[in-house]
C-alpha cells in the first residue's frame, strides 16, 4: 500500500470534535468510562451491604482491623504510608482491608511486572562499564563515585565519560534545538514522552518525523495511555503508522479496573542515531513552549547529551518499547558508533526508575547528593510531597549548615498537591531550609545542583508518584560543563520568586490550609 505524506494525512489537525464533551461520551473512552462506573457501582454496593451489619460485623471489623493493621506495620511499605493504611483499615475496617489487599496483590500487572523484570535482568550487560572510566571517577571523588555502583547494581545504568551535556533552560530553547537534532537523524529516531498533545511543537516535530519516515529513519514513538483521556484518540497509533512512524501507548484504557493504571510511563527521552538524546521536565505540549498559557508562564527545563552516555537513553528506551515484543532487539541500536565530543568532560550516568521494583531509586539518588553535600544544595520542582525519609534528608543537609534552598511554583495546577507542599513549608523552614515560589507562573524543572560539582535533570519530581508509582528517568552529571549553566540559571530563576517564610505560606491561598490537614493523611495514596 502506498504510504501517504504527512500533508496528505491531514494528521497535523485533528478535527475539533476529537476532544469535547461529545467525543468524550460517545467514544470508546466514553464507554470506558461507562464500563469503570458500573464495576465502581457493584463494589461499592458490595461494601455498603456488608458495612449495614455494622452492629453484628463490629466485633469482628474490629480484630480484622487490628490483624491487618499488625501486617502492614510489618511490610516494607514506606512508614508514612503505614500511618495513612492502619488509620484507613482502622477507621474503615472492611473497606480499608478491600482496598489495601486491591492494591498490594499486584492486581492486574503481575505479567507487567515479569516482563519488565526479564527484560532488566537480561539487559543487564548490554553496555559494558569502562573499568578505566569508572576507576577515574573513583580516583577524583570517591564518594560521588558510589552512586555508579548503586546505580549499577540497579540496572543497566554505567557511568560514562565522552559525553557533552547542554543545559536546556527553557521549553523554547529545547524545541528549538530538538527540531535542529531531528534533522539531521539519518538512522533511527525513538521518542518517549509522558503527554504528546496536538499543536504547534508537536505539529512540527511530527511533519520532520514523517520527513524522516519517508527517507527510511527507523522511526519510534511511544507514549502514555492517559493521554487518552483528553488528549490524542485511541486510533492514534494507526494515524502515525499511515505516516510510516511506529507507535505504541503503554497502558492504553480498556475497561477493566486493575492496578496497573497506578504504574504510568512519566518519562521523557528523545534518542536520534544513538548519539543524541534528550530528557527533562518538557513533554510535546503547547504549553511547555509557552504557546499556551495555563498557569502564567511555564518554566521548564532539559538537557542535550551528546557521546557516549547517549546507549544509556537507547536502552532505556528499547526495555520498554520491547515489553511486549516476542523477540525483542537491542544490539543493531546499542552498536551505534557515539562519537566523543572534543574537550568533554566529566561524567554522565543516564539512569531509570521502574516501580515494580523494591528499589526507589529516584529518591535514593536525591537523598545520597543531600546527604553527601557540603556547601548547598539547590532544587527545581513542581511538587513537594515527601515522605519521612525525604524529608528527613532535606532537614539534616540544612541542620549541619547546608544552603538547602527549594523553587517550587507560585501559580498551582492543582490545588490538592500545591496544598500538600505547603504542608511541609513550617517544618522545612524550621530547619533552615530556604523556600521560594515562582511568581510568573508554574514551574515543571525536576533539577537538582549541589557545591558546583554535581547535578541531576530528568523527570522526577519530589512527590509520592514520582518516587514510588511511575517509570522516571533522569541524567546524573558530575563535573560536567552544564553543572554551572544549572546553578546560573537557579540564580536568574530565583529573582523572579518570592521568598516564603511563616507569615506568607497560605497568604495568596488561605482556604487551601484546612484542605491540607485532610489531603496529608492521603498523600502517600495520591
Amino acid at each position: 500500500m502506498e504510504k501517504k505524506s504527512f500533508k496528505d494525512t491531514g494528521l497535523h489537525l485533528l478535527k475539533k470534535g476529537q476532544k469535547g464533551l461529545v467525543h468524550a461520551i460517545f467514544s470508546r473512552f466514553g464507554v470506558i468510562i461507562l464500563l469503570f462506573a458500573i464495576q465502581a457501582i457493584i463494589l461499592l454496593s458490595v461494601l455498603i451491604i456488608f458495612q449495614s451489619f455494622a452492629p453484628e460485623f463490629f466485633g469482628g471489623g474490629l480484630l480484622i482491623g487490628l490483624v491487618v493493621s499488625l501486617h502492614i506495620l510489618n511490610t516494607r511499605i514506606d512508614p508514612t504510608a503505614k500511618l495513612t493504611w492502619v488509620i484507613l483499615v482502622m477507621a474503615l475496617p472492611i473497606f480499608g482491608t478491600l482496598l489495601f489487599f486491591y492494591t498490594t496483590l499486584e492486581f492486574g500487572h503481575r505479567t507487567l511486572r515479569d516482563r519488565v523484570e526479564t527484560l532488566v535482568n537480561s539487559t543487564r550487560k548490554k553496555i559494558p562499564q569502562e573499568k578505566a572510566v569508572l576507576e577515574k571517577f573513583v580516583e577524583k571523588d570517591p564518594g560521588a563515585a558510589s552512586i555508579a555502583h548503586y546505580l549499577r547494581r540497579t540496572g543497566c545504568f554505567p557511568v560514562f565519560d565522552g559525553t557533552e551535556v547542554s543545559y536546556l533552560s527553557i521549553g523554547e530553547t529545547m524545541f528549538d534545538e530538538v527540531l535542529l537534532q531531528l534533522e539531521k537523524a539519518k538512522h533511527f529516531i525513538f521518542l518517549e514522552y509522558f503527554i504528546i498533545d496536538e499543536g504547534v511543537m508537536w505539529g512540527k516535530i511530527l511533519e520532520i518525523l514523517a520527513k524522516k519516515a519517508e527517507e527510511g529513519v527507523d522511526v519510534r514513538v511511544m507514549y502514555d495511555g492517559t493521554n487518552e483521556f483528553t488528549n490524542l484518540p485511541h486510533d492514534y497509533p494507526e494515524m502515525l503508522k499511515k505516516l510510516g512512524i511506529k507507535c505504541k501507548v503503554f497502558a492504553p484504557l480498556s475497561p477493566f479496573v486493575s492496578t496497573h493504571y497506578n504504574y504510568r510511563d512519566h518519562r521523557k527521552i528523545m534518542v536520534i542515531d544513538g548519539n543524541t538524546a534528550f530528557t527533562g521536565g518538557i513533554n510535546f505540549a503547547d504549553r511547555y513552549i509557552n504557546k499556551e498559557v495555563v498557569h502564567g508562564h511555564w518554566k521548564d527545563t532539559a538537557v542535550m547529551l551528546k557521546g557516549k552516555a547517549v546507549k544509556g537513553f537507547t536502552l532505556m528506551f528499547l526495555q520498554m518499547w520491547n515489553i511486549d515484543e516476542k523477540e525483542p532487539v537491542f544490539d543493531p541500536f546499542l552498536n551505534f558508533p557515539a562519537l566523543p565530543p572534543k574537550n568533554s568532560k566529566g561524567y554522565v550516568i543516564p539512569y531509570g526508575d521502574c516501580p515494580l521494583d523494591r528499589d526507589k531509586v529516584g529518591e535514593r539518588v536525591y537523598m545520597d547528593i543531600l546527604n553527601r553535600s557540603k556547601r548547598y544544595v539547590h532544587i527545581m520542582t513542581p511538587y513537594l510531597i515527601l515522605d519521612s525519609r525525604m524529608e528527613t534528608a532535606i532537614k539534616f543537609a540544612a541542620e549541619r549548615g547546608v544552603e538547602v534552598a527549594i523553587i517550587l511554583p507560585g501559580v498551582p495546577d492543582k490545588f490538592i498537591p500545591y496544598s500538600l507542599a505547603k504542608s511541609h513549608y513550617s517544618v522545612l523552614l524550621d530547619a533552615g531550609v530556604q523556600i521560594y515560589e515562582y511568581e510568573p507562573g508554574f514551574i515543571h524543572a525536576k533539577s537538582f545542583v549541589a557545591d558546583d560539582t554535581e547535578g541531576v535533570v530528568g523527570t522526577i519530581n519530589l512527590d509520592y508518584r514520582s518516587l514510588y508509582h511511575h517509570f522516571e528517568c533522569a541524567a546524573y552529571c558530575y563535573d560536567t560543563k552544564c553543572i554551572g549553566d544549572i546553578e546560573k540559571d537557579f540564580q536568574q530563576t530565583l529573582k523572579k520568586c518570592r521568598c516564603i517564610n511563616k507569615s506568607n505560606i497560605w497568604k495568596n491561598y488561605p482556604w487551601l490550609r484546612p484542605v491540607s490537614f485532610f489531603a496529608k493523611l492521603l498523600a502517600p495514596l495520591l
